[in-house]
């Protein structure tokens, strides 16, 4: 796993979206700050406290210029019950077949109850105008992470 790291070019990527329909970061590039944030599966405990915390803060992030991409390997189906289920505000994206994980470096061997696999690892990047990674967030719980990205924006305006 080589995560990228803060100045490292985001990898440009077009991914289906909640609704099936593609979504291109470099659509953003020059336009807004990008946060994405990866997670290992929607509707599971951790990813909805993630998921309700960022929804929660969507009028800060407008704030700061900045739009939200979950991304996980879940097919678009699921991450539409998600959104609805949840009443996300944000763009989820779906990454069945882990490329643009990979691209990141948050894709790799995990452990958990005694049992190895691979899968992603829960890491956010802050991307910005220019397209380079301007924070990485590896250092925080589900339950704080969106303020952990406020208080990144905050420091940088």
């Amino acid at each position: 796993m080589n995560t990228l790291t803060l100045g490292d070019n985001a990898p440009l990527f077009t991914l289906l979206d909640q609704n099936e329909e593609p979504v291109a970061l470099a659509d953003y590039i020059g336009k807004q700050q990008v946060l994405v944030y990866f997670y290992p599966k929607a509707m599971t405990p951790g990813c909805t406290i993630q998921a309700q915390g960022l929804r929660d803060i969507k009028e800060e992030l407008n704030k700061y210029n900045t739009v939200v991409f979950g991304i996980s390997p879940d097919e678009p189906k699921r991450l539409a019950k998600f959104c609805q289920r949840d009443h996300l505000n944000f763009t989820l994206l779906s990454d069945v077949d882990h490329k643009v994980a990979d691209a990141f470096g948050v894709w790799g061997l995990k452990k958990f109850m005694g049992r190895e696999y691979d899968g992603i690892h829960r890491l956010s990047f802050l991307i910005g105008l220019d397209g380079k990674i301007s924070h990485v967030f590896n250092k925080f719980k589900t339950k704080n992470h969106h303020e952990v990205v406020l208080e990144v924006l905050k420091q940088q305006s």
